[in-house]
C-alpha cells in the first residue's frame, strides 16, 4: 500500500513537472522564437534542473511537438464541440458563430505555431507528424458535415465534405496570419465567421 501511494505521488509530480515545462516553454518560445531558445532557458523559466527536463523529454524538438500537439488537440475539441450541438439539420450560421466564439485565437500560440510550421517544413519526419494532426482537425469537421449531408447540402463548388473541411482549415490559417500582423482579435473572429459562412452556404447566410 505504501509503495502504491509513493508511486501515485511520483506520477502526479511527474505530470505536474511536465505540464510546468510545457507552459514555461510556451512562454519562452512565444517571446523569443523556436531556434533561439535553449533547454537551459526552458528549465530556468520553469524552475527545474536539466535532469527534470530529460526525465520528460529527450530533446527540445520533442518538447516543442508535445506543446503543439497539446494546443492542436484543444482546437480540434473546440471545433468538434461547437459542431456537435445541432441535430441532423446543421444550422451553418449558428454553428459558425459557436466555432468563432470558442476557437483559440491567441497570438502567442500563433507565433509558436508559425515557428513550428517553418521547422516542420524543413524536417520531413516532423512534417509528417504535423500533417497527421492537421488531418485530425479536418476529420472532425468532415465527420460533422458528412452527418449533416442530406439535411444541409453544401455549396456545389466545394464538391464534397473533404474539400469543405480543407477550405475551413485554410480559412482559419488565412485569418490567423492576418491576426499575427495586425493583432486585431475582434476583427479576426468576425472575418473568420464571414469566411466560413460564405464557404459553407450559398453566400446568403442561410444553410438551405
Amino acid at each position: 500500500m505504501a509503495v502504491e501511494r509513493t508511486t501515485r505521488r511520483v506520477t502526479r509530480r511527474r505530470v505536474r513537472t511536465r505540464a510546468n515545462l510545457l507552459q514555461a516553454a510556451f512562454e519562452v518560445f512565444a517571446a523569443k522564437g523556436f531556434g533561439r531558445v535553449s533547454i537551459e532557458e526552458v528549465c530556468e523559466a520553469a524552475g527545474y534542473s536539466r535532469g527534470a527536463f530529460y526525465s520528460n523529454f529527450a530533446t527540445l524538438d520533442e518538447l516543442f511537438f508535445a506543446l503543439y500537439r497539446e494546443r492542436a488537440d484543444v482546437i480540434a475539441e473546440q471545433v468538434s464541440g461547437a459542431l456537435a450541438l445541432d441535430g441532423p439539420d446543421l444550422d451553418v450560421p449558428a454553428a459558425v458563430d459557436r466555432v468563432t466564439d470558442v476557437l483559440l485565437l491567441d497570438r502567442d500560440w500563433l507565433l509558436v505555431k508559425t515557428d513550428f510550421l517553418v521547422h516542420a517544413a524543413r524536417d520531413p519526419a516532423v512534417a509528417q507528424s504535423l500533417l497527421e494532426h492537421r488531418a485530425r482537425l479536418r476529420g472532425a469537421i468532415a465527420d460533422r458535415l458528412a452527418r449533416a449531408q442530406g439535411h444541409t447540402p453544401l455549396p456545389a463548388v466545394l464538391g464534397d465534405v473533404d474539400a469543405a473541411s480543407r477550405a475551413v482549415v485554410a480559412a482559419y490559417d488565412g485569418v490567423t496570419i492576418q491576426l499575427l500582423l495586425d493583432r486585431d482579435v475582434e476583427h479576426a473572429r468576425a472575418w473568420l465567421g464571414q469566411l466560413l459562412t460564405a464557404l459553407l452556404t450559398d453566400g446568403s447566410g442561410t444553410s438551405g
